[in-house]
């Protein structure tokens, strides 16, 4: 495929996309989901699941390879944009005054499903068909215990914003608790890969890099660029603009470089941008980043995922036993934690509710673990649909729990 036809397929691809989640987005709204969700299940609808599953030929003509490789890549810039709007819209000052209930809910929304899912990878890893000869059993406990721990936070800033709880004290706890949850998985998952790779050091230097960056940008960056753009007063200019998207993009690529991933480079960057230029910000980069990129993003995940890989009564069954311990896990030990710091009954609910949503970090994490050997293709179907059980009740169960919803500041 030359360079013109891979233009071509890329642009028809965009348009299928699109057209797809705009007819999902109709009808989540109509049952209460968000729009995430309904990317989501475009991208399955579109991927092996169904569309490959019924007509190979069709999926395989309207996804080719060289193509998929174009897709990811935009994708990820998608999701370092929005995540770069997330931390534009983040209250610092909400989350600073609810610094010990955000580090509650977290410490809880680890500690309970990480124990869940290590006893777990204890328990499966004498199945040699859920994890394969070369993980040790020190490598599964770490890594579905990581699994389990995760909370999608993409997802969870997409459902926030749906939610309108952008600023109030529920969505700002929530987004705190999930951006420090989902460090320290991926902290797990470096530990993980590190020892599998032979190389436990390297664990610790991604740790001390990614404690370096967010140090660095806050205390040193964030004075700067409040000097920088010190004359931009209500408007922002080109150069202020472009500004902002080196600093999103180098974000971005330091933490994908150290094995953090890219959304939290974005998302601290968002943060260290000054408050003055956040608006102008968000209404630059917002309209084409929602409306374009991040569908991308979503389907793109929707696109590798195979729920056929569930093909026998015992994997319904272990799947079933990993989405309970998962939910009950994170959303009721969040849900404690917030109560326990204070926070009104029906907010400690909904932020319970909200920690549930693990979604595409989820299966971000998994398909790492598959590629690399960790985990075998049934554990992987397992924890898929733990990811998109957890994710799809997590809007329904917050309306449940939170008919009146409050915090705002």
């Amino acid at each position: 495929m030359n360079s013109q036809q891979l233009a071509i397929q890329f642009f028809l691809m965009i348009g299928v996309i699109l057209v797809l989640c705009k007819v999902a987005g109709k009808i989540a709204r109509r049952v209460g989901q968000p729009q995430v969700v309904a990317e989501m299940a475009a991208g399955i609808l579109l991927g092996p699941s169904v569309l490959g599953a019924l007509a190979p030929g069709a999926s395989a003509a309207l996804f080719p390879a060289p193509a998929m490789g174009t897709l990811y890549a935009v994708a990820q810039l998608g999701l370092a944009a929005y995540m770069f709007i997330v931390g534009l819209e983040f209250r610092m000052d909400i989350a600073g005054k609810y610094f010990r209930a955000a580090m509650a809910v977290s410490i809880a929304g680890m500690a309970a499903p990480f124990a869940a899912g290590a006893a777990l990878g204890w328990l499966f890893f004498s199945q040699k068909s859920m994890f394969p000869g070369a993980t040790s059993r020190f490598e599964a406990v770490i890594f579905l215990g990581a699994a389990m721990c995760i909370t999608a936070f993409p997802m969870l800033a997409r459902i926030i914003h749906f939610k309108n709880l952008a600023g109030t004290r529920m969505g700002t706890i929530s987004l705190g608790a999930g951006a420090i949850n989902d460090a320290a998985a991926w902290c797990l998952l470096a530990l993980v890969l590190a020892s599998f790779d032979g190389n436990p050091a390297r664990a610790v230097v991604t740790i001390g890099m990614g404690l370096g960056y967010v140090a660095l940008v806050l205390l040193v960056l964030r004075p700067a660029l409040a000097w920088w753009y010190r004359n931009e007063n209500g408007a922002l200019s080109e150069g202020g603009l472009i500004t902002a998207l080196l600093c999103m993009a180098f974000g971005a690529w330091f933490t994908d470089l150290i094995q953090l991933h890219a959304v939290f480079g974005a998302f601290i960057m968002g943060i260290a941008m000054p408050r003055k230029i956040a608006q102008p910000l968000i209404a630059a980069i917002q309209p084409l980043t929602v409306a374009l990129l991040l569908p991308l993003f979503f389907t793109y995940s929707g696109l590798n995922t195979s729920i056929g890989l569930l093909n026998s009564p015992a994997l319904w069954g272990m799947a079933a036993v990993i989405f309970i311990a998962a939910m009950l896990g994170k959303g009721g030990a969040c849900a404690l934690a917030a109560r326990a710091s204070g926070l009104p009954v029906n907010e400690s609910l909904g932020i319970g509710a909200l920690m549930n949503a693990r979604g595409l970090m989820e299966l971000i994490i998994i398909n790492i673990g598959l590629s690399r050997g960790i985990i075998s293709q049934a554990m992987f179907a397992a924890l898929v649909i733990m990811a998109i059980a957890t994710t799809l009740i997590a809007s329904p169960v917050f309306d449940y729990l939170t008919p009146t919803k409050s915090g705002r500041q």
